[in-house]
């Protein structure tokens, strides 16, 4: 049986060696594109939901702060 030291138990030794496999990777855009690769194929639709609702909350911010002309964007009456 292995001895766990403190360090073992902790974990660190195994965080340590995944970010040592995890630094060299992915420096470049065709690096990271080829990362993707590795993303479970479940989890693609679960990303594109939720790329779908983060466009549409920034759409819909966006448009409030233009089209909406009862919102205050400055300070009014303000006594200097």
């Amino acid at each position: 049986m292995k001895d766990h030291g403190a360090i073992d138990i902790l974990g660190y030794e195994r965080r340590q060696r995944d970010a040592d496999l995890l630094e060299p990777t992915a420096h470049t855009i065709s690096q990271r594109l080829r990362a993707l690769k590795r993303v479970p194929p479940e989890l693609i639709p679960l990303g594109i939901v939720v790329a779908v609702a983060v466009g549409a909350a920034f759409y819909s911010m966006g448009r409030k702060l233009v089209v909406d002309k009862t919102m205050r964007l400055n300070r009014q009456n303000r006594k200097e």
